[in-house]
């Protein structure tokens, strides 16, 4: 009977917890907002091709048709639907976001883990590869890395986690030379853990609220790199996104606006939906806000 009330009020604890949660996400408008966006951006990467199953690179109108009844969002200087473009292109933008979010994480993670946690010759040599890349334009760099290979999605991925991997790195190191010297990480040393074990089960799951918070940002930094080199003409021509889509009207602006404006809206409000979902995540898991707001 013990046990069964115990595992009873395991369950009530984790369902007030999950409550608290939301509680205190709605009580934040702006993320609120941001995961409405992010939410309806998400609907369409999954289901919006299904949805409107329109080829994007098909001519299926005149050239220029202003947003109607035909065309919800109006043609290109092509003829091609806009509306097929933001769709089938939010999957192509989506994917690279997440997977150059995940690289660059990745190698971040492991320079700044191994550095924060080493220290000495290890930190230094570590830290100055993190500057040598750090102190390079990184839209150049990712100009340059693209621009050694055939453009596509795989360079493209690439060029965005070579170039916007330090400052993860810099953070997480911050982090682990914090965390190194706390007690439960002596008593592990005492126990005989090895310093791999130390650094990815111990310390590391300690360090991941900041990481959480970079990799939702992480993923709008890549969403506008792809939209910059793509606009940049150094984007995949045969995978449609909403960089190309800017990148091949921009001359056609004044003569179709449209062309252009919802394209770059998909950008802006998707990076926005990140960077303030972010924001809500730094505020729940930061420990001295959430002091202050308890208090």
């Amino acid at each position: 009977m013990k046990i069964i009330s115990s595992q009873i009020e395991d369950k009530r604890s984790r369902g007030k917890g999950t409550t608290f949660i939301w509680r205190r996400y709605l009580q934040n408008k702006a993320g609120v907002f941001g995961l409405i966006v992010f939410s309806l951006v998400l609907l369409t990467t999954f289901f919006g091709p299904l949805i409107y199953p329109v080829n994007p690179f098909e001519m299926a109108g005149k050239r220029f048709l202003p947003p109607g009844s035909a065309f919800p969002l109006g043609t290109d200087y092509l003829g091609r639907d806009v509306l097929a473009g933001i769709v089938h292109g939010a999957r192509t933008s989506f994917f690279v976001g997440i997977m150059a979010a995940a690289v660059m994480m990745t190698i971040g993670i492991l320079f700044g883990a191994l550095a924060g946690y080493h220290g000495g010759f290890i930190d230094d040599a570590l830290m100055r590869v993190t500057e040598f890349f750090q102190v390079l334009p990184s839209l150049i760099l990712a100009m340059v890395v693209v621009a050694l290979f055939k453009p596509s999605l795989e360079s493209i991925i690439l060029a965005i986690s070579v170039s916007a991997w330090p400052g993860i790195a810099r953070i997480l190191r911050g982090e682990f030379l914090s965390l190194r010297e706390r007690d439960f990480v002596a008593a592990s040393r005492a126990l005989g853990a090895t310093n791999t074990r130390i650094i990815w089960r111990e310390i590391l799951p300690n360090a991941l609220p900041p990481m959480i918070v970079n990799a939702s940002l992480a993923v709008g930094i890549a969403i506008l790199f792809e939209a910059g080199l793509s606009f940049l003409g150094l984007g995949d021509p045969n995978i449609m996104s909403w960089g190309y889509m800017i990148g091949s009207s921009r001359i056609y602006l004044r003569q179709a606006w449209w062309t252009v404006t919802f394209p770059g809206l998909a950008i802006f409000l998707t990076v926005l939906s990140l960077s303030l979902i972010g924001d809500w995540l730094n505020d729940f898991l930061n420990p001295k806000i959430k002091g202050r707001q308890q208090g």
